[in-house]
Order: C-alpha cells, then structure tokens, then sequence
C-alpha cells in the first residue's frame, strides 16, 4: 500500500509540473520588449510622412515624392498594423505608376505590385510584373515574379525563374530558394538555406534583414521541431527591433503551444495590441480562451475578429481565415464557399483548394469534398492543415485506411505545429 502511494505521489507530482518540464522561455528574456512599440520609429516615420507630404503640392507630378510618400505609409503599416495606411500606399503607388516615364516605369511597377501581393491581389501582381519583365531591373523583377507565381500557384513558372537566377551567394535567390524546398516538403534544405542568408545579411550588417531572418527563420525552427532555436530566433529580432509584432505573436504561439502556459500567451498579445492592431490575434486569443475552456471571451475575439475584418482596406488578406470563419462559426456554407471559389480563382494552390474542399465537407458535402481534396491537395501539399482536412473528409466519406495512413505517417508529428486545440482532434481521428 505504500509503495501504490508512493507511485500516486509520484504520477500527481508528475501531472503538476508537466507544464514547464520543457519550459525554455525565461520572462526576463523578454518582459522589457513587451513595453516597447517601436514609438521612436513611428514618430520619425510621422514626420518623415509629414515632410514628403508638404512637397506634393509645390509639384503634383513629382515622382520622386510619391515614391517616398508611399515608402513612409508603408513603414506606418508595418509599425502599427493600421490598414488605413496600406490604402494610402496603395493610391500613391498608382499615381507613381501612372505618371512614370518608361524609364522608370518597372521600378514603379515592382513597387506597386508589392503592395498588390501585401493585399493578397496576387493575379494583379503577377500581370503588373510580367508586363514590366524585359524592362530595367530584370533580376529584381523576375525575383518578385517568383513570389508571384508561388502564390498564384504557377509552380512550373516558380521552378524556371528560379533556376534563372540560382545564385547560392545572393540573399534574394537564398530566401527564395528556402521558400521552394519548404513548398517541396523539404524543411531540413530550407532550413539550411535560410541559415546561410542569416550569414549574409549579418556579414553585411544589414538590419532589416537581419530582423526579417531572425523573425522567418524562427518560424522555420518551430516548424522543425526546434523550439529552443525558434525562441532564440525571435529574441534576437527583438534585440534589433524591440516592438517587432511578428516576433512577439512568436513567443505568445511557444507559450500557448509548446509551454501550455496560456495566461503567459494571453499576455504577450496584450502587449502586441496596445500599439498594433492585426484580426488575426483575436483568432489566436479565441484559440487560447478554446483551451482553457473560457466560451464567453472565446465568443469575444471570434466577434472582434469579424467586427475587424470588414475594413474594405483588407480587401482580400484575410480571406483563408474567413472563409473557415463563416464556416465553423457562421455556419454560412454558401457564403463559405462562394468565398472559396473567388479565392480558388485568384490563387489556385492545394491551400485555396484544401480550403474550399473543408468548405464543402462542413456543409455536408462529403463527396464533393473527396473529390476536391484527391484533385488538388493530396500530394500537393505538406501543410498540416490540409492534411488534418484531408483526413477529416477521408473519415466522413468512410476511407479509414487513408485516416489512419495520415494520422500516423504525417499528423501525429505536428502538436506544436497545430497548437493543443486541434492536436486534441488529431489524436481522436
């Protein structure tokens, strides 16, 4: 009896401290970040705005002006997540572009087209740049063409450019050859890669891509497995840039996903949200409050996020969450699926498929959703989500084996990837 006590002791002592036995997040890595909003940067950008905005009117065709301008609203965004200020970029960028001479055209062209692809209008960008691709800057361009077809799903066109340009020594080729291996299912290569373009960019003593490794590379860590690395990643972001949102939802995913600390998560996006506003940190709140079995303020920031996202400034970024949205929540399958197939037309790639075939599975639509999802993701994709779907819909239609077949090869591996919540219904499959 008692060596059974003893045993219980040890199993309670066990349960007790099985949420910070792989705990590697340390508050005093971090708290001093949390205060920070990047308010000196934004006040220079304010008025560096304010500068380019009193030249305008001594010359409404200047260029030059406009370019700057535009630079300064994005910077605005950036810093603090206002989609009013994308809108701005968006309208000087055109007006860039419409005034051009042909000399200049395809540096206001990429500029614009940037701005397309932050506002998820990718076919727009993909035109804009392939109508400027002979033009002056033909790297830069058919760099940008790559981000294009990728996102448009033009894999063939993304593989051709970017063996035009394979340059293992050029940071551009390195970022974007790490994004294709990733596509590949190739993690451990784009990994690597993304490595030797943090080398690069600290070699060159670079900030900002400095900031944009350390903050992407971390993501990859994470993806890997390799959470410790991805912590370290996003703490170096911050040492560079202390306000830097990305990295700080970073530390609030390790918190909430790999820590099960959800109090701790909670409060880095509170942090966040006192300087940036972003929908998708009341999707991740609503997550959280999902887990710890709070329904009320679940409700709260599923309500939040819709209220927020029906800024026409959006436009088109936030159509992956809401058409899951209007799905799960809504429960407005046609208007989910209309959504999707607008999405589908705008970017055809196994995630806008996979996305429209859960769609169709959440309103009953079993076979069609089977269809969609052996046409166009199975094979196509290594992304988590469209695999849990895939056997979600594999489950409905029957198809045990295939469940089984995903559940054990590729699912079961992803519990920091797909975050407590759905690891609970992966495991149940």
């Amino acid at each position: 009896m008692k060596w059974l006590i003893l045993v219980m002791l040890i199993v309670l002592q066990s349960c007790a401290t099985d949420k910070t036995s792989n705990t590697i997040m340390k508050q005093e890595d971090y708290n001093n970040f949390l205060s920070q909003h990047n308010s000196e940067e934004l006040k220079k950008a304010i008025k560096e705005k304010e500068h380019w905005q009193s030249t305008i009117p001594k010359d409404s065709n200047a260029l030059g002006s406009f370019g700057y301008l535009a630079g300064n609203y994005n910077q605005l965004f950036d810093i603090t997540g206002n989609v009013a200020y994308l809108d701005s970029v968006s309208i000087l960028h055109d007006k860039s572009l419409a005034i051009s001479a042909e000399m200049f055209k395809a540096n206001s062209a990429r500029s614009r087209a940037a701005s397309y692809i932050t506002q998820h209008r990718f076919k727009e960008a993909r035109e804009l740049l392939e109508s400027v691709e002979n033009m002056s800057g033909k790297q830069e361009t058919q760099y940008m063409l790559f981000d294009a077809y990728m996102e448009v799903g033009a894999y063939d066109k993304a593989r051709t450019t970017l063996d035009s340009l394979k340059n293992q020594n050029n940071y551009s080729y390195l970022i974007r050859a790490a994004k294709w291996n990733d596509y590949k299912g190739d993690l451990d290569t784009a990994i690597a890669l993304l490595e030797r373009a943090k080398s690069d960019a600290e070699s060159r003593n670079s900030k900002p891509l400095k900031v944009w490794t350390y903050s992407n590379i971390g993501d990859f860590y994470g993806h890997a497995g390799r959470i410790e690395d991805s912590y370290n990643s996003y703490l170096k972001t911050l040492e560079l840039e202390p306000g830097n949102a990305y990295a700080k939802k970073g530390l609030a995913w390790i918190a909430y996903s790999h820590e099960r600390n959800p109090e701790e998560a909670i409060r880095i996006l509170d942090s966040i949200q006192v300087s940036h506003t972003s929908p998708d940190y009341h999707l991740l709140k609503a997550e959280i409050y999902e887990f710890t079995g709070e329904e009320q303020k679940r409700k709260e920031e599923l309500e939040a996020y819709w209220t927020a996202v029906q800024h026409p400034g959006y436009g088109d970024m936030y159509n992956a969450y809401n058409i899951t949205y209007l799905a799960e929540v809504k429960e407005d399958y046609d208007a989910a699926i209309a959504l999707a197939e607008a999405e589908v037309k705008n970017r055809a790639t196994p995630e806008t498929y996979d996305l429209l075939a859960y769609a169709h599975y959440l309103a009953g639509n079993n076979e069609k959703a089977m269809e969609l999802m052996e046409n166009h993701v199975i094979n196509k994709t290594f992304e988590p989500d469209a695999l849990f779907h895939a056997a979600l819909i594999y489950k409905a239609n029957g198809k045990l084996e295939k469940v089984e077949t995903l559940k054990n090869e590729e699912l079961l591996g992803t519990a920091y990837e797909m975050g407590p919540v759905t690891y609970e219904q992966i495991k149940s499959l």
